[in-house]
């Protein structure tokens, strides 16, 4: 069996594991083709830039589990999972990737809901009389 490498990817809720082989460019997330998963006119583009970055398009077959969060935010950390394995695959991708901020995991995530008030900085409306 050709050599597997592995890597984790998040952005919010949504946790993406890849798995990476020598391959010629075939993309499986969750048993499915990225255009039947993600919907045609998404964002499925973003999933190239790691391999255009490091010069390795078409050279490495792709299989990804996502779970949690919505679609965008999957993209976005399967992206991330993706440039993690091809650090896996040669450490030296690591300053084209990082300069890029493709290894950088986005730390935004949504604000909770306060008490006594209707969301995390929506207040209800105040009356007077």
């Amino acid at each position: 069996m050709a050599e597997r490498f592995y890597a984790t990817g998040k952005r919010k809720k949504a946790v993406a594991r890849v798995w990476i082989t020598p391959g010629s460019g075939k993309i499986t997330v969750n048993q499915m083709t990225p255009d039947e998963y993600f919907g045609g006119t998404f964002q499925v583009h973003k999933l190239d830039k790691p391999f255009k970055v490091t010069e390795t398009e078409e050279q490495y077959d792709i299989y990804a589990t996502l779970k949690g969060g919505g679609k965008s935010a999957q993209v976005d950390a399967l992206t991330h999972g993706i440039s993690k394995a091809l650090l896996e695959v040669n450490n030296e991708m690591r300053i084209a990737l990082k300069r890029t901020g493709l290894l950088t995991r986005d730390p935004r995530n949504k604000e909770r809901k306060k008490y006594g008030q209707k969301g995390a900085r929506a207040k209800f409306q105040f009356s007077k009389r």
